[in-house]
């Protein structure tokens, strides 16, 4: 799920944080907010059956604002998944944007990023740039400053997940 920290940007107005904890918001939001999934409850098909998997049909809560501990509620904005061909799906403004993305460009996340709570490390930032059949005016995504998400590596059969959290930027 996505949601806007527009206002939270560093000298950006009266809601916005100072450069440290801006820095350190993705972190926070993963390690005190539970994943905004609905997660089935068997343990079927899973590589490792300790890991969670989220529901195939009805992955997501209703929409609804992220409430982090001393900050007014952040709106929501929209979700982040994948179509079954493995596209990146950005869903904006209730469908208003819809952003297929192609990976332009990858960077390795610093080392000082947050590894998650199971210790895999930080995923890569990402240029993603919009192919044919997007919807809407955003034609860029940036994602940054992310806090865990790496895989945990293959050991077997199955899914595999992991917690993360991260900036997206989206440009028209």
């Amino acid at each position: 799920m996505l949601y806007d920290i527009t206002k939270l940007y560093p000298g950006h107005g009266k809601h916005s944080l100072s450069q440290t904890a801006w820095d350190a918001l993705t972190s926070r939001a993963l390690r005190t907010h539970d994943v905004p999934l609905n997660f089935n409850s068997s343990a079927a098909g899973r590589g490792d059956p300790r890991i969670r998997r989220a529901s195939q049909t009805d992955p997501f809560p209703p929409d609804s604002p992220l409430h982090l501990s001393g900050l007014k509620p952040l709106h929501f904005l929209g979700h982040h998944l994948f179509t079954p061909a493995g596209v990146p799906d950005f869903v904006l403004k209730r469908g208003a944007v819809n952003l297929l993305a192609k990976k332009l460009a990858a960077v390795d996340a610093p080392r000082s990023a947050d590894k998650g709570p199971d210790g895999t490390g930080a995923v890569p930032w990402l240029q993603l740039g919009a192919k044919d059949g997007s919807v809407g005016h955003v034609k860029y995504v940036y994602r940054v400053l992310t806090a865990g998400g790496a895989s945990h590596g293959c050991s077997g059969q199955g899914d595999d997940g992991t917690s993360y959290t991260a900036m997206y930027w989206f440009f028209g």
